[in-house]
């Protein structure tokens, strides 16, 4: 099992996804003798996972039955263990293209935090790219690479627990992008810069416009799931009716379900409606291009982290 290699059989130590419903999963590391107990019953590691087909049905003690699914990047950002704030994939994925990563690119990012960008950024880079990550806490920068290592991508990733703005990434002239999701990433500018290679948010936009940096946008990415529901709707008067016939073959030709009254009053129909809530922000995304070469630079603050620099 790999984040960014399939695997089609379950194994010891491969960390899976337990698919109870679409909102109710769970990670799991596999162990031989294990049990991971479920509201379906438990599940025994070594006879009901070791060895099963992932995307398998799996019954559980009590007669339910889950899915065990392969992990990828967008499972594991709606299935992660939350050290920090994280950015979900509406952001990822605006990020992963307009930074054109792709595989063989070097990336350079600031903060590690919780690795859900980490992971996606991993998998469009493989199998021959590098992501050079910093985080300044030191505990979560040791869980970072602990899970690294578990998702065997540790070979494409290099963690470094050290402060950003004052030490940069320990690397000159070989990135190809840069991504700051840190509380003053104006701070960081230069070492972004020093990092990238070299062919040819109000503070932090002055910066980037001091560094040479061309081409500035920034960006929010809301994401409106619309509800699709059953409404009924009134039908229009026209008045009377000149022709009977005519008539009848109009009211043969609906549904039974769009005339539910015998006074033909009404509609049945399903319609989209706007939530009446939503997730309102996870990011400002900032892109920059360098002069004269196609390398870009993306900063990402938080809606906290901004309303504190405000």
């Amino acid at each position: 099992m790999s984040f960014v290699e399939y695997s089609e059989i379950i194994q010891e130590g491969d960390v899976i996804i337990i698919f109870l419903g679409h909102e109710s999963m769970m990670p799991i590391k596999v162990q031989s003798g294990a049990q991971t107990q479920t509201r379906y019953g438990v599940i025994r590691h070594s006879s009901d996972l070791i060895g099963q087909r992932f995307g398998s049905k799996v019954t559980c003690s009590k007669g339910g039955w889950v899915y065990v699914l392969h992990p990828t990047p967008e499972l594991w950002t709606v299935n992660l263990p939350h050290r920090t704030q994280i950015l979900y994939t509406t952001d990822i994925a605006n990020i992963t293209l307009l930074l054109d990563l792709k595989p063989g690119s070097v990336v350079c990012e600031s903060g590690t935090g919780s690795g859900s960008l980490s992971h996606s950024i991993l998998r469009t880079i493989a199998p021959t790219g590098h992501l050079h990550t910093v985080e300044f806490h030191a505990q979560r920068a040791e869980k970072a690479v602990q899970e690294f290592k578990e998702h065997k991508v540790s070979h494409l990733v290099t963690v470094r627990n050290q402060d950003v703005c004052k030490d940069g990434f320990n690397i000159t002239g070989i990135a190809d992008a840069v991504f700051l999701d840190i509380p003053s990433p104006w701070e960081a500018i230069t070492h972004a810069k020093s990092a990238m290679k070299r062919k040819g948010e109000i503070r932090t936009l002055d910066s980037l416009l001091d560094h040479g940096f061309e081409e500035i946008c920034t960006l929010e990415v809301l994401l409106r799931v619309h509800d699709v529901r059953t409404v009924t709707l009134p039908l229009p008067d026209f008045g009377p009716e000149e022709d009977s016939a005519d008539s009848s073959q109009v009211a043969s030709d609906l549904s039974q379900d769009e005339v539910p009254n015998t006074g033909n009053t009404s509609v049945i129909c399903r319609t989209a409606t706007p939530p009446r809530e939503m997730a309102g922000h996870t990011g400002y995304l900032t892109f920059a291009t360098k002069p004269q070469v196609d390398l870009f630079i993306i900063l990402s603050l938080t809606l906290s982290r901004l309303l504190s620099v405000l």
